[in-house]
């Protein structure tokens, strides 16, 4: 293991964090809220901390191979996480707990969007634009981890993209092909992040809400500039822009770079993941529409369809961005919605859950065993598209669903040993293992009142459904730390 490798990697990262803290500074500058001081405090000390972690290690630069990319990825999320809590210590609008503040960093940087701030109407700007920068960031780190780590995982998924997609793996070394493509698809994501802020910008948001809430819509997060979110703003047009964006943000990114690269519209349609993924959401608006119109929850049925249309591309896509409590509608809206989030966005996207791709292999793998049973002497091979898929991705797919369903049911455990009633600790668990954020029962909109306990059972869960479980559970494997 090469761990001072590792530590100036490390150190660089951090270093590069404490310069982000500048953006909040100018924001700060230009509206005059008072809030520039703690980001001022952090760029110094984030700085000395990199500083330390990468000077002695400055010329340690051997190959990584996968073992280190495994931790480098792990380390990128807790410590990131840790030192962007730092400005909402420093703070001194919004005296948080240290754990409030760890809880908000990294909801923002796992793009999660549960919140422990109240008040967000009057608090300073930059504190704002932080919260917001933190999912986009996260969001940025999602995509790279789905494109150059997972696939060396092998927990299924990625792997079926290895040939369209400009190889992102050669043997067991990261490689600068790896950085090739991941630059490619962070050009993708700015310049998706821009067109919907321009979008938003045009049907009537400030331009700083347009920039905050593009940051939120791409990333898949779900903070808002606006205690009663896209509800602030009481706009049609601007809930069907936020959807339309979710919905791209929720595709697969090799797909947006092969439309980008001259197979137009056709690039999407063609893909097996894809298709299912535009089902899925379509079925869920039609549904949620449905049950909105039978139980008269608005006045009209373009009300309702509107409604529909945002919340449910929200929701299924891991978002969890709402412009109002969707815990009062019949309960049995809501706990559709957030069921939906189980299944979440296509391989690569920046979208939470197990991921369309795995969800359609374990169906395929579910309907082959039924035909087995039928006809015992047969041999059936599962195809997605055309494309015959090896045992070995099966078998991983089976191995992620057992070890997430383990993961999720230690937390809802967790959680209910905290004080939690189960139905709140299904809501928590499900809001945090798929980066959703909505909350329903104890677990409200806003996650202040919840106990310190329950917050950090939830950040580790958060944790576990950013890093896709096994990238963090390899970690406690001892032949992992063995040369």
């Amino acid at each position: 293991m090469q761990f001072r490798t590792i530590t100036r990697i490390v150190g660089l990262l951090i270093m590069l964090f404490s310069g982000l803290m500048v953006l909040p500074g100018i924001v700060s500058l230009i509206y005059r809220d008072g809030g520039g001081r703690a980001f001022s405090q952090t760029f110094i000390f984030a700085l000395i901390i990199g500083l330390l972690l990468w000077f002695p290690n400055r010329h340690q630069k051997s190959d990584l191979k996968s073992r280190e990319g495994f931790l480098i990825v792990t380390l990128f999320w807790v410590v990131l996480g840790s030192v962007g809590a730092l400005p909402f210590l420093f703070s001194d609008q919004l005296g948080m707990s240290v754990t409030n503040a760890f809880f908000e960093s990294f909801s923002g940087l796992t793009t999660t969007g549960a919140s422990v701030m109240v008040g967000l109407d009057e608090l300073p700007k930059a504190i704002l634009f932080y919260r917001s920068l933190l999912h986009w960031l996260g969001g940025m780190g999602i995509i790279v981890l789905a494109v150059a780590i997972l696939p060396l995982l092998g927990v299924g998924g990625m792997q079926l993209y290895r040939a369209e997609i400009p190889g992102p793996l050669k043997d067991n070394k990261m490689r600068p092909r790896i950085a090739e493509t991941a630059k490619t698809l962070w050009l993708i994501y700015v310049l998706l992040t821009f067109a919907c802020a321009l979008a938003l910008w045009g049907a009537g948001m400030s331009i700083f809400d347009a920039i905050n809430t593009s940051f939120s819509v791409i990333a898949i997060g779900g903070f808002s500039p606006h205690d009663a979110g896209l509800g602030y703003y009481n706009s049609y047009l601007i809930n069907n822009i936020s959807a339309i964006f979710l919905f791209l943000a929720g595709c697969n990114f090799a797909l947006h770079f092969a439309a980008a690269n001259g197979k137009g519209i056709r690039a999407y349609f063609k893909d097996p993941e894809f298709k299912v993924y535009f089902s899925i959401q379509f079925s869920i608006i039609i549904i949620t529409f449905g049950m909105l119109w039978r139980y008269d929850v608005y006045e009209t049925a373009y009300d309702a369809f509107n409604q529909a249309l945002f919340h449910g591309v929200s929701l299924a896509t891991t978002a969890g961005i709402t412009n109002e409590e969707v815990s009062h509608w019949p309960l049995v809206m809501p706990m559709l919605l957030l069921i939906s989030t189980f299944i979440g966005g296509c391989a690569g996207s920046v979208g939470g859950g197990l991921k369309v791709i795995r969800v359609l292999l374990l169906y395929l793998q579910g309907v082959r065993e039924l035909k087995r049973l039928v006809h015992p002497n047969a041999v059936y091979t599962l195809k997605v598209g055309n494309r015959a898929l090896p045992e070995r991705v099966i078998e991983a797919v089976w191995g992620f669903f057992f070890v997430y369903s383990l993961i999720f049911l230690l937390s809802f455990f967790a959680l209910m040993a905290t004080g939690a009633d189960a139905y709140s600790a299904f809501v928590g668990t499900t809001s945090a293992l798929n980066n959703v954020g909505i909350g329903m029962g104890d677990f409200t909109s806003n996650y202040v009142e919840v106990n310190s306990a329950a917050k950090w059972v939830l950040i580790i869960t958060m944790l576990f459904g950013r890093l896709e479980i096994f990238t963090l559970l390899i970690l406690f494997t001892p032949s992992f730390w063995r040369d």
